[in-house]
């Protein structure tokens, strides 16, 4: 009964409370405007194969990409591989989980943070550096991977 309430629970937690929240879309990635000139990923409408680009150019405005937005890639299953650019800080709670065919993320240098429950669930996982600058890894963020 315990197990039960514990995995409704945890699934309630990940669910995507930010679904659809974004400020605009560029090449089939959803951006969110975050401090000054920088922008927050909130998702994708793509498949496969996925390389985030370090700075996006939206209505003549640069804007520096620095972080992975929580919920952003959830349950994306067609998401094969994915590339985050140096510059990324923080990678949010939840942002990969139960992206069941994901099976290598590039995690840069920049990365400091990687939430909770980050990949949770990619359960085809077999490639990712997590890179000496990482000072926090929250709770169960490789969870049930390979």
């Amino acid at each position: 009964m315990k197990t039960k309430l514990f995995l409704i629970w945890i699934m309630v937690l990940c669910m995507p409370l930010s679904l659809y929240a974004y400020d605009f879309e560029v090449d089939g990635i959803y951006y969110s405007y975050d401090i000054g000139k920088t922008l927050k990923v909130n998702g994708v409408s793509g498949y496969g194969s996925i390389s985030i680009p370090g700075t996006v150019i939206f209505n003549g405005i640069t804007y520096s990409v620095t972080s992975i937005h929580q919920y952003a890639f959830q349950g994306c299953d067609g998401l094969t591989s994915i590339s985050i650019p140096d510059g990324v800080e923080s990678i949010g709670y939840c942002a990969f989980d139960d992206c069941e065919n994901l099976t290598s993320v590039t995690i840069p240098e920049s990365v400091t943070s990687i939430g909770g429950f980050a990949f949770n669930d990619c359960e085809n996982l077999t490639s990712v550096t997590i890179p000496e600058g990482v000072t926090s890894i929250g709770g169960w963020a490789f969870a049930n991977c390979i």
